[in-house]
């Protein structure tokens, strides 16, 4: 009888049901959490590369240029896609699809670490020996074993391994861009689509904030991986005879890689048991939600030449709204800040206060990225906390914004006096004369510190003519230099630095309250733009706000700052008779560069921000009188009443343009 009960009385089947016989994959609070998870392993990688790419530049000789084309080609494929398949958000498995582009990002993650298994052993220059014993960076009265050890090493680089290094790392970046598309837009619209609307702040916050983190374990592990020699695997731990502070060290930038692979592979899992479909996390929202989404399912039926046909005025109705593009211009400043900062930080920390790369990357990922994530789960939690409609989000980030400028100025008078180096700064006609008969080439880079204080570019440049080796067989000093004035004529292996590394303390202490306070903007900005379009159109204007992340921002953005860096360059590296890196910068322009950039795109999105707050106060005076209400984000139907849709319902959502 039981028995039979069991067989009779089924369990029900309809969506509270659902939620409890499918377990965790059919709760939006574990589609948060696995989708956290996928996107701090997904930008790890992201972050990672920008930590390691000088490394990659030292490792395979590539030029400024190409390096800063290769920081930037993944957004291409990002770029070119991320509309389209946004717009068929709503129509596809979104979790399906985001797992088949964790799948295809640790692809690429693998082959990006590839070249170094095809590559030979890593081989660095100015300290062979010459056929008489002496060192060749020394001075000498004749040089003749620089140029054959050059032509060498310039003949090796013509090799066709060395030739398809750069090919496989563009298309593991382009790869890497067109896994993407599918994570951001899908993620945040099914998480706004199946939570309530109380707590759908607090779940983008959380992953907004996690999805911070992965840069930050990107550069947290850069900083680890880099202390070991990159090639660790292929030559005896004895044989390696440089140090991580000697400026010829290559650490093992592949081995991120490898791991950024695993942890995506394990991530993408997950998706595959996600429904199509999940209950609304409140149920009292239920009704409302089904027919949303029953409209939103008509519109989006449609086919690929009615999306091409109806894709210019799609793309204009999203634009039309002047909230969402002013709150996109905003995010678009702070979004090119951000290409800045993690692109060349690191950079500016080693050059302006004379830090390892290792140290600089870690307190990029372990100061400055940790206190940006706590402005933005407060942030979310401010505006569930206070239930903040679209008008009280939009004076959150200006308030912000303009704290934030406030903390960013300081930072412009926080720094270091460009370091004396004999021939490069001060300028001075007479200054090489010293070490114009030891025959230096000007190729050579392996900088040492007089006992005067000043620097040189080698110890030829110094006029030293022999050196001293420690019981481990490393350069102690080098002595009889007759470029160095004071007692004792000798030199120290390494740069002399600027002498102001105590500054770096009160300057991270600045950069990181400017960060906190600009993270604020974050969540609010996301809500913003979420409340301000039609539900048949969030997946869409999620994407159209990414591709003008990416066109914008990201592509241009690191471009822009290496542009800006590069003029406050005062001796270009060679190699091979081509112009390399640079070797030395006026760290006083420097730094008033590349930080007054940065408040430059502060100020506009300041302006945004305020033009936002101007335009939606109009818009409140506008309407007619209606009960006090706090929250609720009412302006979802403002994209309606732009489309003409319906004139009466601007009455009730209280929205004209």
């Amino acid at each position: 009888m039981r028995a039979n009960d069991v067989n009779v009385n089924p369990e029900p089947v309809g969506p509270r049901a659902a939620s409890r016989t499918r377990s965790c994959f059919n709760s939006i609070k574990f589609f948060v959490f696995c989708h956290s998870m996928l996107q701090l392993a997904q930008l790890l990688v992201s972050g990672y590369m920008k930590s390691s790419i000088s490394t990659i530049e030292r490792r395979y000789g590539l030029s400024s240029q190409k390096s800063g084309f290769l920081a930037a080609f993944n957004e291409v494929g990002n770029t070119i896609l991320i509309v389209f398949v946004s717009f068929f958000g709503s129509r596809v498995h979104r979790p399906r699809f985001i797992g088949g582009g964790a799948l295809l990002s640790c692809l690429a993650s693998l082959l990006m670490a590839m070249p170094h298994f095809l590559s030979g052993p890593y081989e660095y220059t100015d300290f062979r020996t010459s056929s008489g014993g002496r060192n060749s960076s020394l001075c000498e009265s004749l040089s003749t074993v620089v140029t054959p050890s050059s032509n060498q090493t310039c003949q090796e680089q013509e090799s066709p391994a060395q030739q398809v290094v750069y090919p496989m790392l563009l298309l593991s970046q382009l790869l890497l861009g067109i896994g993407a598309v599918p994570i951001q837009p899908f993620g945040i619209s099914y998480i706004d689509d199946y939570a309530s609307k109380k707590n759908s702040p607090l779940y983008l916050g959380i992953l907004l904030a996690l999805t911070s983190i992965g840069p930050a374990f990107g550069f947290v592990t850069g900083a680890l991986m880099l202390r070991f020699y990159v090639d660790f695997d292929k030559v005896p731990k004895g044989q390696i005879k440089l140090g991580p502070k000697d400026l010829r060290w290559v650490g093992a930038w592949w081995l991120g890689f490898l791991v950024a692979a695993c942890l995506l592979f394990l991530a993408a899992l997950p998706y595959l048991f996600f429904p199509r479909e999940m209950p609304k996390e409140d149920g009292a929202d239920d009704v409302e939600s089904d027919k949303k989404h029953q409209e939103a399912d008509q519109l989006q039926e449609v086919s690929v030449l009615q999306f091409l046909k109806s894709f210019p005025r799609i793309v204009l109705r999203t634009l039309r709204s002047p909230v969402f593009l002013l709150v996109v211009l905003a995010q678009v400043n702070l979004a090119a800040l951000l290409s800045g900062l993690a692109t060349f930080m690191a950079k500016f920390i080693e050059r302006q206060f004379n830090q390892t790369v290792s140290f600089s990357t870690m307190m990029i990922g372990g100061v400055g990225i940790p206190l940006a994530v706590l402005g933005i789960v407060l942030g979310g939690a401010m505006m569930r906390r206070f239930n903040l409609s679209v008008r009280g989000a939009s004076k959150l980030c200006a308030v912000a914004i303009l704290l934030c400028m406030f903390s960013a100025l300081p930072l412009l008078f926080i720094g270091c006096p460009t370091q004396k180096v004999d021939g490069v700064f001060p300028p001075s006609a007479d200054a090489t004369s010293c070490g114009v008969d030891c025959h230096c080439s000007q190729e050579a880079f392996n900088p040492v510190c007089g006992a005067d204080g000043m620097e040189f570019r080698s110890p030829c440049h110094a006029g030293c003519v022999s050196v001293s080796f420690s019981t481990d067989r490393k350069v102690k000093n080098y002595t009889e230099c007759r470029c160095v004035s004071g007692p004792g004529g000798f030199a120290l292996p390494g740069t002399c630095g600027s002498g102001c590394s105590h500054l770096l303390k009160p300057f991270m202490v600045l950069l990181g309250l400017t960060s906190f306070i600009a993270a604020f903007s974050q969540t609010p900005s996301y809500m913003m733009i979420l409340r301000t379009v039609p539900t048949e159109d969030k997946s869409f204007a999620v994407g159209v706000q990414y591709m003008l992340f990416r066109v914008l921002a990201f592509m241009p953005g690191p471009v822009l700052y290496g542009s800006v860096i590069d003029t406050t360059c005062i001796l270009w590296g060679k190699k091979c008779g081509k112009q390399t890196s640079c070797l030395y910068y006026n760290l006083d322009h420097f730094r008033k560069r590349f930080l007054g950039l940065q408040v430059v795109f502060v100020c506009a999105s300041l302006l945004c921000f305020l033009l936002t707050a101007i335009v939606l106060r109009r818009i409140g005076r506008r309407q007619e009188p209606q009960p006090e209400t706090k929250g609720g984000y009412e302006l979802v139907g403002e994209q309606r009443a732009l489309e003409g849709v319906s004139s009466t319902q601007n009455k009730t959502n209280g929205i004209k343009t």
